[in-house]
C-alpha cells in the first residue's frame, strides 16, 4: 500500500484498517459514537491552523479532517446504511439545489442575494423534512446540540430572528445585556448557585445575541479574547521572572502593574 493523491487510496486504506482479517484492532473497536469526538476535534484543529496562518499545518489538519467522513462512511457501509459515494452524491446534490443562481435560471446579483437564496432553499428543506416526519417541528430543531454553547446561542437567536423574533436594533439588545447583568448581580447576593448559573447563562446568551446584532461571531470574539489574555498573562509571567519574583508570591498589586504595562503597550501599538 503506497500513499497517493487520489482519494480512492484513502478509502482503500480505511477499508483495510476496518477489515476483520488483518485490520487494526483499535479501528475495529470504534463505532459512530466513539469517533464523533475526534470528528469535532479535527475541525477545531483545522480552525486553529487557519488562525495561526500555518498553511503547512493546515494541509495536514485538513487531511485528518478528511479522514473522518471516510471513516464514518466505511462503518456505515459495513452496516449496509450508505457508502462514501452516497455522501458525495448528497453534498453535490445539495450544493446544486442551494445555488439555483449558479446552476439554475435564478439570478443573484450580489453576495446578499446569494445568501437570501441559500436561506430560502434551506427553509424549504426544513419544511420538507418536517412533512416527511409527519410531526410538528421547530425552527430550532436542526441547530446541532454538539456546537460550542456560545456558537449555538448565536445560531439559535439567528434562527429566531428569521421570523422577526428579535430586538429592533443593537441598542435594545445591549439594554437586555445590562438587564441580565443586573439579574446576575441580584442572584449572586443570594448565594443560590443554581440561580446564579441560570442568570449567568441568560447573560451569556444575551451577549451572543448582541454579537450577532453587531455582525460579530461570538465564538470568534471569545477566541480572540482568550488569545489576548494568554499573550498578556505570559508577559506578566516574564516580567515576574525578570524581577526574580514567584507568581504566587508577587501579590495582586505587582501582577496588576505588569498587566497594566502590557495593556498600555497594546494601546500604543508597541511590541
Amino acid at each position: 500500500m503506497q500513499p497517493s493523491r487520489d482519494i480512492s487510496r484513502l478509502i482503500e486504506i480505511m477499508a483495510a484498517l476496518r477489515n476483520p482479517n488483518g485490520g487494526c484492532p483499535w479501528d475495529l473497536e470504534q463505532d459512530f459514537a466513539s469517533i464523533s469526538n475526534y470528528t469535532i476535534e479535527e475541525a477545531y484543529e483545522v480552525a486553529d491552523a487557519i488562525e495561526r496562518k500555518d498553511f503547512s499545518d493546515l494541509r495536514e489538519e485538513l487531511g485528518d479532517l478528511l479522514l473522518q467522513p471516510v471513516y464514518h462512511a466505511q462503518m456505515a457501509s459495513e452496516q449496509g446504511l450508505f457508502d462514501i459515494g452516497d455522501v458525495v452524491y448528497a453534498i453535490t446534490e445539495k450544493l446544486i439545489r442551494r445555488h439555483p443562481h449558479v446552476f439554475g435560471e435564478d439570478a443573484a446579483r450580489n453576495a446578499g442575494g446569494a445568501k437570501a437564496k441559500w436561506d430560502e432553499v434551506k427553509a424549504d428543506e426544513r419544511a420538507r423534512k418536517a412533512a416527511k416526519k409527519q410531526a410538528a417541528t421547530s425552527l430550532l430543531d436542526d441547530v446541532p446540540q454538539v456546537l460550542p454553547a456560545l456558537a449555538r446561542a448565536e445560531k439559535l437567536s439567528r434562527r429566531a430572528a428569521s421570523v422577526q423574533f428579535d430586538w429592533p436594533d443593537w441598542h435594545d439588545t445591549l439594554a437586555k445585556v445590562r438587564e441580565e447583568l443586573d439579574e446576575v448581580t441580584s442572584a449572586a447576593q443570594t448565594n443560590d448557585k443554581a440561580k446564579v448559573q441560570e442568570e449567568l447563562g441568560d447573560l451569556l446568551f444575551a451577549a451572543a445575541n448582541l454579537a450577532r446584532k453587531l455582525g460579530i461571531e461570538p465564538e470568534a470574539a471569545l477566541r480572540d479574547a482568550n488569545a489576548k489574555f494568554t499573550r498578556r498573562f505570559r508577559y506578566v509571567e516574564a516580567r515576574a521572572a525578570a524581577d526574580g519574583v514567584a507568581l504566587a508570591d508577587a501579590g495582586l498589586e505587582r501582577l496588576d502593574g505588569y498587566w497594566n504595562e502590557i495593556r498600555a503597550r497594546d494601546r500604543s501599538g508597541g511590541v
